[in-house]
């Protein structure tokens, strides 16, 4: 973390303040809490500004991309990292119009900071013309400090070493990497949503799923060893996420089989329209087409299987 103007720490009220849009809350927007925790102190307050939805819904409404995490979900887990308040900033043309200048003083201010803490590719105002040098000389004038945060790095599977960000965990979960996903973002991805009545196929084949409506990012299109939490009990789980190619599907969707321990399909609610949370901890395979019934029903059951023994060797792992 390197300090770029600095602040009394013996002032009675300090005030940390981070800006951004932390869909997801991985590693590099732990760092960034941490900080201002440092800064603030145990009797200070710490105060994110969470653009939400993304800014490009509103510049650039084709390049917006999906969720990685709801704003109460990502509002949650920045209370849970250290944050007293989160305050949702929505991107109104007026609010991305308005110059750094302007921002700070309508903005920030108004939150009396004693610094604000970013990362170092932090920008902001109209058009992205602020950054980390700018915020700096209207800290000095305004009073309050600036530190800026250097990049959280993470080792992937392969050695790859990558840059934790947003960005980075869409592609690999797009690209069914979860397990290194989950590296980024310091704990496995997931996705809540309401259970929606499906096809009711599995039902009659033996094989219950609760089908989740989400607007998050998807895996890519596999089948997945995981969790279903519902209401305070949290399932072993085979995920299947695609098009149901064996039935000729359109559109991708996400469809957990919830078992206990012992393989035997957990008790889930008959009705629609309840909550769960789906995590992915490990891809398993491929979306594949199936001849018929009987061939789809005997890989579903080795699904299940797989997906119970991966899940046991993670917890035995630790």
């Amino acid at each position: 973390m390197v300090p770029m103007t600095t602040r009394s720490t013996q002032e009675p009220s300090l005030t940390a303040v981070t800006i951004g849009n932390f869909d997801g809350v991985h590693l590099g927007h732990a760092s960034l809490v941490r900080a201002c925790r440092e800064h603030a102190g145990s009797s200070g307050r710490v105060v994110a500004l969470a653009f939400d939805p993304h800014p490009f819904s509103t510049l650039a409404p084709g390049k917006c991309p999906p969720r990685l995490t709801s704003f109460d979900e990502r509002a949650d887990r920045l209370r849970s990292l250290g944050v007293d308040q989160v305050i949702q900033l929505h991107p109104t043309p007026e609010l991305l119009g308005l110059n750094p200048q302007e921002f700070i003083d309508r903005v920030v201010m108004p939150l009396r900071p004693t610094a604000l803490v970013e990362g170092d590719d932090f920008h902001f105002g109209r058009a992205r013309s602020g950054n980390t040098r700018v915020l700096a000389e209207l800290g000095l004038s305004r009073g309050f400090g600036v530190m800026v945060c250097p990049a959280v790095e993470v080792g992937l599977d392969g050695q790859w070493l990558v840059r934790a960000s947003s960005t980075v965990a869409r592609w690999l979960i797009s690209h069914g990497r979860v397990a290194d996903a989950a590296r980024v973002l310091g704990r496995p991805f997931s996705v809540r949503g309401q259970v929606t009545r499906g096809d009711q196929r599995g039902r009659s084949i033996g094989y219950r799923t609760a089908n989740i409506s989400t607007d998050q990012v998807l895996p890519a299109d596999g089948v997945y060893a995981g969790r279903l939490d519902h209401d305070g009990r949290s399932y072993p789980a085979a995920i299947s996420v695609g098009t149901r190619p064996t039935f000729n599907g359109a559109t991708s969707r996400v469809e957990a089989h919830a078992m206990n321990p012992d393989g035997t399909p957990a008790t889930l609610p008959d009705a629609y329209d309840w909550l769960a949370v789906v995590t992915f901890d490990r891809w398993v395979r491929d979306d594949l087409r199936f001849d018929g019934v009987e061939s789809l029903r005997g890989q579903i059951d080795r699904d299940a299987r797989r997906c119970l023994n991966l899940l046991a060797s993670l917890t035995t792992t630790g």
